[in-house]
């Protein structure tokens, strides 16, 4: 790609805990070397198998609140009680500095400041489960929730659901082939102007 033709533009992917943005992100990912992957930060502590800068930049909640009064995040939210999540400016100039176009995996919140930040320049794609009880199921089927945060996150899900026409396009995670051939589509109808 030629340094004329590349444009700093972005592709999110938003959706409730569970619908499938992760998996749908991380094929993307595979399929297109143009794209380059938005680390987000976070002070929840490191969990089993993730890595620095890889899934997470891990930060103390003191550095987290100091980078927010320091204006150093594009969108930020406190998701949980306590628990912070953002998208750093650097990591966004880091990767267009690489000539890459900007995939995300972020939740509703963030996915608004994005586009409300960026604009054309950034197109947001709502995944939306087939059906709340089919979520629910995904939810449960993890095995990695208490009761308690279970029925949090649940809560969370129906109202992260009521945003779904506030983005350019709604993504029905049914069937998960047909999904990631439509996400395809998507991209390189965004990226390169090819019209769907």
């Amino acid at each position: 790609m030629s340094k004329e033709t590349f444009q700093e533009k972005l592709i999110v992917f938003t959706a409730p805990s569970g619908a499938g943005k992760t998996t749908i992100v991380r094929h993307l990912i595979k399929q297109y070397d143009f794209l380059g992957f938005s680390v987000s930060a976070t002070n929840r502590k490191m969990r089993e198998g993730e890595e620095e800068g890889k899934d997470y930049y891990f930060l103390s909640t003191e550095e987290f609140k100091e980078k927010i009064h320091q204006q150093e995040f594009v969108e930020w939210e406190e998701v949980y009680s306590g628990q912070y999540y953002g998208t750093l400016k650097s990591e966004i100039e880091r990767l267009w500095s690489l000539k890459k176009y900007i995939i995300f995996d972020i939740e509703v919140n963030g996915a608004s400041s994005i586009k409300e930040k960026f604009g054309d320049n950034a197109h947001v794609v709502f995944v939306k489960p087939p059906s709340l009880e089919i979520l629910i199921q995904r939810l449960k089927n993890r095995k990695t929730e208490t009761e308690a945060s279970l029925k949090k996150r649940i809560r969370r899900v129906k109202r992260e659901l009521s945003f779904e026409n506030s983005f350019d396009y709604i993504l029905v995670n049914d069937v998960l082939d047909t999904t990631l051939k439509e996400a395809e589509v998507l991209t390189e109808s965004f990226f390169f102007g090819k019209l769907i």
